[in-house]
């Protein structure tokens, strides 16, 4: 069995996710560009994951519950759970580190919570989009206590990349992340620092989709192997136990 897939979405719940990020939605195009398996990684929070968990499993989609993290450094992270009660949790935790912010619809965009039918069950008054107060090498510690894996998000962009801000992934870092995650226009070879990243870890292929035609084409296929990113497919599958 071939696996595509797009661990990299936004909902509506991001406030610079589209109002057309909704579960159903999201999923019903992940499955007409012919994904396996999706993520849901909103900023900063994870509560939009269990209704679209539920839409996945209805459509016999794969999928992981996550989140993208701002670190303090505004350095963002992909973080997978094997669960939606674990990265709720985790969400939570990450609620109490956000600075007291409150979101401004007319400025930065909607924060939708939606149940499993596409219906809007409440707004996130708090800003997801500022950087939390969790330092980044302290995150993968903190994403394991709630049973997930963490990696650098979009390590080839130039906004709120490990390499943009910091010149190359710390020395603390270095066996923390096995993984990074570049753009499915990103070219091989195209940068050296972004290679010199890339070097003995998994390169995943992710679309960042904040809006549905963004969601990434079945294009990229994910050799599983003997990490936790594999795992967690796998399982989200039916293939593998946790």
């Amino acid at each position: 069995m071939k696996l595509y897939c797009d661990l990299h979405l936004h909902s509506c719940l991001s406030p610079c996710g589209d109002d057309d990020m909704t579960p159903n939605n999201i999923v019903n195009m992940a499955k007409l560009k012919g994904l396996t398996c999706i993520a849901l990684t909103d900023h900063n929070t994870a509560m939009n994951c269990r209704a679209t968990a539920m839409a996945a499993r209805q459509a016999g989609l794969g999928f992981i519950p996550g989140m993208e993290l701002s670190t303090a450094e505004d350095i963002h992270l992909i973080c997978l759970f094997p669960d939606c009660d674990k990265a709720e949790a985790f969400s939570r935790r990450v609620a109490e580190a956000l600075p007291p912010v409150k979101n401004k619809p007319r400025i930065y965009g909607h924060q939708i919570r939606l149940d499993e039918l596409d219906r809007p069950v409440g707004e996130e008054e708090t800003l997801l989009l500022n950087a939390t107060m969790i330092p980044l090498t302290e995150a993968p510690a903190l994403v394991r206590e709630y049973g997930g894996v963490c990696y650098p998000a979009h390590i080839d962009k130039i906004a709120n990349s490990v390499l943009a801000i910091l010149g190359s992934i710390p020395p603390e870092c270095e066996e923390e992340f096995d993984t990074v995650e570049v753009s499915p226009r990103y070219e091989d070879g195209l940068f050296p620092d972004v290679e010199a990243a890339r070097e003995h870890r998994r390169t995943v292929v992710s679309s960042d989709a904040h809006y549905l035609w963004d969601i990434a084409e079945a294009g990229h296929e994910f050799e599983p192997g003997d990490d936790a990113i594999s795992r967690l497919i796998l399982a989200s599958l039916g293939k593998q136990p946790l």
